[in-house]
Protein backbone atom coordinates (compact mmCIF):
# COMPACT_ATOMS: atom_id res chain seq x y z
CA UNK A 1 0.00 0.00 0.00
CA UNK A 2 1.11 3.44 -0.55
CA UNK A 3 0.74 6.33 1.32
CA UNK A 4 1.93 9.87 0.94
CA UNK A 5 4.41 11.95 3.13
CA UNK A 6 5.69 15.60 3.34
CA UNK A 7 9.45 16.24 3.79
CA UNK A 8 9.38 20.11 4.29
CA UNK A 9 12.41 22.95 5.34
CA UNK A 10 11.99 26.76 6.57
CA UNK A 11 13.73 29.40 6.11
CA UNK A 12 14.28 32.72 7.34
CA UNK A 13 16.48 36.01 6.89
CA UNK A 14 16.11 39.33 8.10
CA UNK A 15 16.73 40.79 4.66
CA UNK A 16 19.20 43.58 3.95
CA UNK A 17 16.61 47.00 5.12
CA UNK A 18 14.73 46.02 8.22
CA UNK A 19 16.11 46.01 11.94
CA UNK A 20 14.07 43.00 13.14
CA UNK A 21 12.68 39.73 11.73
CA UNK A 22 8.81 40.19 11.91
CA UNK A 23 8.18 36.99 9.88
CA UNK A 24 7.16 33.44 11.84
CA UNK A 25 7.12 30.34 10.62
CA UNK A 26 6.41 27.01 11.43
CA UNK A 27 6.73 23.55 9.83
CA UNK A 28 5.18 20.51 11.59
CA UNK A 29 3.70 16.65 10.99
CA UNK A 30 0.62 18.02 9.22
CA UNK A 31 1.23 21.99 9.10
CA UNK A 32 2.65 24.07 7.53
CA UNK A 33 2.89 28.25 7.81
CA UNK A 34 4.19 31.09 7.36
CA UNK A 35 2.94 34.72 9.02
CA UNK A 36 4.28 38.40 8.15
CA UNK A 37 3.89 40.14 10.61
CA UNK A 38 2.47 44.30 10.39
CA UNK A 39 2.32 47.20 12.69
CA UNK A 40 6.25 48.17 13.31
CA UNK A 41 7.36 49.19 16.76
CA UNK A 42 7.80 45.65 18.44
CA UNK A 43 3.96 44.59 17.07
CA UNK A 44 4.39 42.73 13.68
CA UNK A 45 6.44 40.15 14.98
CA UNK A 46 4.05 39.56 17.89
CA UNK A 47 1.60 39.51 15.76
CA UNK A 48 2.66 36.87 13.41
CA UNK A 49 4.35 34.50 16.34
CA UNK A 50 1.07 34.92 18.41
CA UNK A 51 -1.17 33.14 15.26
CA UNK A 52 1.77 31.00 14.81
CA UNK A 53 1.76 29.48 18.72
CA UNK A 54 -2.17 29.33 17.97
CA UNK A 55 -1.56 27.38 14.79
CA UNK A 56 0.77 24.79 16.38
CA UNK A 57 -1.87 23.62 18.66
CA UNK A 58 -3.79 22.22 15.59
CA UNK A 59 -0.73 20.40 14.24
CA UNK A 60 -2.21 16.63 14.42
CA UNK A 61 -4.10 14.24 11.96
CA UNK A 62 -7.85 15.09 10.98
CA UNK A 63 -10.11 13.37 8.67
CA UNK A 64 -10.02 15.05 5.35
CA UNK A 65 -13.72 16.14 5.26
CA UNK A 66 -12.41 17.83 8.21
CA UNK A 67 -9.68 19.62 7.31
CA UNK A 68 -11.15 22.86 5.93
CA UNK A 69 -13.47 23.30 9.41
CA UNK A 70 -10.59 22.45 11.54
CA UNK A 71 -8.20 24.95 9.72
CA UNK A 72 -10.70 27.93 9.90
CA UNK A 73 -11.35 27.02 13.51
CA UNK A 74 -7.15 27.51 14.17
CA UNK A 75 -7.14 30.72 12.45
CA UNK A 76 -10.00 32.07 14.51
CA UNK A 77 -8.74 31.27 17.60
CA UNK A 78 -6.00 32.64 16.10
CA UNK A 79 -7.23 36.16 15.71
CA UNK A 80 -9.21 35.77 19.15
CA UNK A 81 -5.94 35.41 20.45
CA UNK A 82 -4.36 38.88 18.75
CA UNK A 83 -7.96 40.50 20.01
CA UNK A 84 -7.21 39.46 23.73
CA UNK A 85 -3.41 40.60 23.28
CA UNK A 86 -4.13 44.20 21.98
CA UNK A 87 -6.85 44.34 24.41
CA UNK A 88 -4.04 43.93 27.27
CA UNK A 89 -1.04 45.80 25.90
CA UNK A 90 -1.64 49.20 24.76
CA UNK A 91 1.86 48.96 22.76
CA UNK A 92 0.76 46.50 20.60
CA UNK A 93 -2.70 47.89 19.45
CA UNK A 94 -2.85 47.73 15.33
CA UNK A 95 -0.73 45.20 14.90
CA UNK A 96 -1.78 42.73 12.58
CA UNK A 97 -0.51 40.12 10.16
CA UNK A 98 -0.77 37.71 6.81
CA UNK A 99 -1.13 33.98 6.75
CA UNK A 100 -0.59 31.30 4.17
CA UNK A 101 -0.73 27.82 5.97
CA UNK A 102 -1.51 24.20 4.85
CA UNK A 103 -2.93 21.67 6.76
CA UNK A 104 -3.16 18.16 5.07
CA UNK A 105 -4.17 14.31 5.49
CA UNK A 106 -4.07 11.36 3.28
CA UNK A 107 -4.04 12.21 -0.37
CA UNK A 108 -5.49 16.14 0.51
CA UNK A 109 -4.98 19.39 2.30
CA UNK A 110 -6.69 22.59 2.54
CA UNK A 111 -4.71 25.88 1.75
CA UNK A 112 -5.34 28.76 3.79
CA UNK A 113 -4.50 32.51 3.24
CA UNK A 114 -5.22 36.21 3.91
CA UNK A 115 -2.90 38.55 2.96
CA UNK A 116 -0.33 39.29 0.72
CA UNK A 117 1.89 36.01 1.83
CA UNK A 118 1.90 33.59 -1.16
CA UNK A 119 1.14 29.57 -1.66
CA UNK A 120 2.93 28.18 -5.17
CA UNK A 121 2.45 24.67 -6.09
CA UNK A 122 4.99 22.95 -8.77
CA UNK A 123 3.12 20.22 -10.38
CA UNK A 124 4.71 18.49 -13.86
CA UNK A 125 7.08 21.44 -14.52
CA UNK A 126 4.02 24.16 -14.48
CA UNK A 127 3.99 26.85 -11.09
CA UNK A 128 0.79 27.54 -9.93
CA UNK A 129 -0.38 30.35 -6.96
CA UNK A 130 -2.66 28.61 -4.64
CA UNK A 131 -3.49 32.09 -2.83
CA UNK A 132 -4.76 35.69 -4.08
CA UNK A 133 -3.58 38.60 -2.88
CA UNK A 134 -6.29 40.68 -0.83
CA UNK A 135 -4.94 44.21 -1.82
CA UNK A 136 -6.93 47.41 -3.04
CA UNK A 137 -6.14 49.44 -6.13
CA UNK A 138 -6.29 52.26 -3.28
CA UNK A 139 -5.22 53.44 -0.17
CA UNK A 140 -6.89 51.34 2.79
CA UNK A 141 -8.45 52.88 5.58
CA UNK A 142 -6.61 50.89 7.99
CA UNK A 143 -2.96 52.61 6.38
CA UNK A 144 -3.79 54.90 8.72
CA UNK A 145 -3.82 53.21 12.48
CA UNK A 146 -1.38 50.51 10.65
CA UNK A 147 2.03 52.63 10.32
CA UNK A 148 4.08 49.60 8.27
CA UNK A 149 1.09 48.33 6.42
CA UNK A 150 1.36 48.20 2.97
CA UNK A 151 -0.39 50.81 1.35
CA UNK A 152 -2.30 48.39 -1.17
CA UNK A 153 -3.36 45.64 1.97
CA UNK A 154 -6.80 44.95 2.21
CA UNK A 155 -7.22 42.08 4.50
CA UNK A 156 -4.64 40.80 7.17
CA UNK A 157 -5.46 39.11 10.71
CA UNK A 158 -5.52 41.47 13.20
CA UNK A 159 -8.33 40.41 15.87
CA UNK A 160 -11.16 42.52 14.00
CA UNK A 161 -14.44 40.57 13.85
CA UNK A 162 -15.32 42.19 10.23
CA UNK A 163 -15.49 39.77 8.17
CA UNK A 164 -11.69 39.55 7.79
CA UNK A 165 -11.67 35.75 7.09
CA UNK A 166 -9.29 34.25 4.78
CA UNK A 167 -9.59 31.87 1.91
CA UNK A 168 -9.80 28.01 2.54
CA UNK A 169 -9.17 25.76 -0.52
CA UNK A 170 -9.21 22.06 -0.88
CA UNK A 171 -6.96 20.11 -2.53
CA UNK A 172 -5.83 16.98 -4.17
CA UNK A 173 -1.92 16.29 -3.26
CA UNK A 174 -0.15 13.96 -5.22
CA UNK A 175 3.63 12.32 -5.14
CA UNK A 176 6.10 14.59 -6.94
CA UNK A 177 3.88 17.94 -6.07
CA UNK A 178 6.11 20.78 -4.28
CA UNK A 179 4.49 23.25 -2.34
CA UNK A 180 6.27 26.82 -1.54
CA UNK A 181 4.80 29.10 1.15
CA UNK A 182 6.66 32.80 1.56
CA UNK A 183 6.21 36.23 2.35
CA UNK A 184 6.37 38.71 0.06
CA UNK A 185 10.17 39.57 0.86
CA UNK A 186 10.58 36.44 -1.76
CA UNK A 187 7.77 36.59 -4.03
CA UNK A 188 7.40 40.26 -4.18
CA UNK A 189 11.12 40.92 -5.15
CA UNK A 190 11.93 37.72 -6.88
CA UNK A 191 10.80 37.09 -10.73
CA UNK A 192 7.90 34.14 -10.83
CA UNK A 193 10.55 32.46 -13.62
CA UNK A 194 13.13 31.77 -11.45
CA UNK A 195 11.40 30.74 -8.97
CA UNK A 196 9.70 27.84 -11.14
CA UNK A 197 12.92 26.89 -12.39
CA UNK A 198 14.25 26.96 -8.67
CA UNK A 199 11.91 24.71 -7.53
CA UNK A 200 12.42 22.52 -10.35
CA UNK A 201 16.15 21.88 -10.35
CA UNK A 202 17.07 22.35 -6.85
CA UNK A 203 16.05 18.72 -5.14
CA UNK A 204 16.49 19.21 -1.58
CA UNK A 205 13.72 21.43 0.12
CA UNK A 206 16.53 22.76 2.56
CA UNK A 207 18.98 23.72 -0.55
CA UNK A 208 16.18 25.28 -2.34
CA UNK A 209 15.02 27.33 0.79
CA UNK A 210 18.55 28.95 1.12
CA UNK A 211 18.97 29.28 -2.76
CA UNK A 212 15.45 31.19 -2.68
CA UNK A 213 16.27 33.75 0.29
CA UNK A 214 19.62 34.43 -1.50
CA UNK A 215 17.52 35.37 -4.79
CA UNK A 216 15.65 37.98 -2.45
CA UNK A 217 18.93 39.26 -1.11
CA UNK A 218 20.64 39.58 -3.83
CA UNK A 219 17.84 42.00 -4.92
CA UNK A 220 18.33 44.17 -1.92
CA UNK A 221 16.41 41.86 0.60
CA UNK A 222 14.48 45.03 1.14
CA UNK A 223 12.18 42.93 3.26
CA UNK A 224 11.89 40.23 5.53
CA UNK A 225 12.60 36.95 4.10
CA UNK A 226 10.75 33.67 5.07
CA UNK A 227 9.90 30.26 2.50
CA UNK A 228 8.47 27.09 3.14
CA UNK A 229 9.53 23.85 0.74
CA UNK A 230 7.40 21.27 0.97
CA UNK A 231 7.72 17.58 -1.03
CA UNK A 232 5.19 15.10 -1.31
CA UNK A 233 6.54 11.95 -1.67
CA UNK A 234 5.19 8.46 -1.70
CA UNK A 235 5.51 5.83 0.69
CA UNK A 236 5.33 1.98 0.79
CA UNK A 237 3.36 1.32 3.99
CA UNK A 238 2.18 -2.72 5.42
CA UNK A 239 -1.49 -3.19 6.04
Amino acid sequence: MVSLAIEAALGTHVGLVRKRNEDSGYVGRRLLAVADGLGGHAAGDVASSTVIDVLKTYDREVPTEDLATTLGRAIFEASDALHSRAAGDPSVKGMGTTLVAVLWSGDHAVFANIGDSRIYQLRDGQLEAFSEDHVYERLVFDAATVPDLPPKLARFLDGRADGRSPDLTLRELRAADRLLLCSDGLSGVVDLEEIRHTLTFINDPNETVNYLIRSALSQGGPDNVTAIVADVRSIATNR
